[in-house]
């Protein structure tokens, strides 16, 4: 069929809808993340999407709206060096490894890998599983990772260790949660400087009344102390506040300085008072990533981040799309790597990745402004560094992890990326090596 009536397109128009609304049923239903649904309702309509966007196709001659055109990748600027030079911070592919769902290490279920960090004194890279307890208890992974020039040849778990509770217990799941023991929610970890201990993030448990925390263990898991989060972070103690966090986008990165004094903290998405999250053709509010002296633990000050719009779709609705803030890490002195990564269904995961100065000349402090308003403060500035839909992947995956592995036989750097599979049959674990090239013209 060539063509169509006004009429066809509306009744295929109402199919989608249909389609949708069940998507939006099921995610209502779920006990689980909201992400996690996302993508498990999207396995569940494999079968009638397809047929749907078939159907769209054949009715239509013309797209229901023009594709969204990315902008370039790599195109950072970054200055080197005394004189005019200009420098551009490119990545180049070196290869990818995945692991499918069922993948095991020492009878445990290994997936939702939500962080991961170098350590310089052995070689060796820790992970963090964001699992409530709900397939094991909440752990870490040790992992040795190869790769060269050549490509990314081998990712090998070596250790896994349980995070264990201020009494010196594995945490519980939800059926077994204890009265005062949050179920964690991992989703970021980094290695403290000299490489002995870590800090891990959980963004809470909040059915429970237990908010966001960030928690220093030994490198096999052992609690060793709580860091105090500014009190905007915090849980509020009346359950219905329009105020503070919300529910699943919370503290989602973690970045230590060059200089090893300095961790910064990173919530995914805006807090209430603060604005709402990305919508269609909309940026959401600002997020608040927060600089903490490591010697002391005190949080320093504060800065605002803002996040993509969701594209500009029809299809793209509210409940059935998330963009946030997955992963920070430190790129030379005062500047972040921000990783920002978006699902939508029926469109799937989108991953930028951006670089911003932690010290910019109009960025605001705003550790101490209990709401942001766009007349109270002024968010960093980002360039984009990277779309990973154009680096020759095969599919993008739910990339959350990012560190900087060791550099290569002539000093490039590499960057090394993970995703979350959210324990979902619908994704894998995905392993990625990008090598920093850097072209300077005067």
């Amino acid at each position: 069929m060539r063509g169509a009536t006004p009429g066809n397109c509306e009744q295929l128009a109402v199919f989608r809808v249909l389609a949708f609304t069940y998507t939006l049923t099921a995610l209502a239903c779920s006990p689980t993340s909201t992400l996690s649904n996302l993508i498990f309702v999207t396995l569940r309509l494999r079968s009638a999407l397809p047929l749907a966007s078939a159907l769209l196709l054949a009715a239509c001659s013309q797209p229901a709206h023009p594709p969204t055109e990315s902008p370039p990748a790599s195109t950072a600027p970054t200055q080197r060096g005394a004189g005019p030079a200009q420098c551009t911070k490119q990545f180049r592919l070196l290869g990818e490894v995945r692991w499918d769902v069922g993948q095991q290490f020492g009878s445990t279920l290994v997936g939702g890998l939500s962080g991961i960090d170098w350590r310089v004194q052995d070689g060796s890279y820790y992970l963090v599983s964001d699992d409530r307890s709900a397939h094991d208890p909440a752990r870490i992974y040790r992992a040795q990772i190869a790769y060269d020039t050549t490509g990314l040849h081998q990712v090998q778990i070596d250790e896994v260790h349980y995070l264990r509770t201020p009494a010196g217990n594995a945490y519980p799941n939800r059926r077994n949660a204890t009265r005062g023991t949050a179920v964690p929610d991992p989703e970021a970890l980094r290695l403290l400087p000299g490489g002995h201990s870590l800090v891990w993030s959980s963004e809470g448990d909040f059915s429970r009344g237990f908010g966001p925390s960030l928690q220093q263990a030994t490198l096999d898991g052992q609690w060793q102390q709580d860091w105090p989060l500014p009190v905007q972070l915090q849980l509020p103690a009346f359950s219905g506040s329009n105020t503070g966090p919300r529910n699943n986008m919370t503290l989602e990165g973690i970045a230590i300085s060059d200089d090893a004094r300095h961790l910064w903290l990173a919530m995914e998405g805006a807090l209430k008072q603060d604005g709402p999250l990305p919508r269609k053709g909309q940026v959401g509010g600002p997020v608040r990533f927060t600089q903490y002296d490591i010697a002391t633990r005190q949080p320093l000050r504060q800065i605002a981040y803002v996040p993509d719009a969701l594209p500009n779709d029809p299809f793209t609705l509210p409940l059935a799309s998330v963009n946030g803030v997955s992963e920070i890490l430190a790129d030379g002195p005062d500047h972040l790597l921000v990783l920002e990564r978006s699902y939508v269904l029926g469109q799937g995961f989108g991953v930028r990745l951006y670089r911003i100065a932690t010290h910019g000349p109009h960025t605001t402090n705003t550790l101490a402004l209990d709401t942001l308003t766009p007349e109270n403060h002024q968010p960093a500035e980002k360039t984009l560094v990277l779309d990973f839909a154009q680096i020759g992947l095969k599919t993008v995956d739910n990339i959350e992890a990012m560190t900087w592995g060791p550099p290569l036989a002539h000093g490039e750097r590499v960057l090394l990326l993970v995703s979350d599979n959210n324990f979902n049959p619908a994704e894998v674990t995905q392993f990625i090596a990008l090598m920093e090239e850097r072209h300077c013209a005067r």
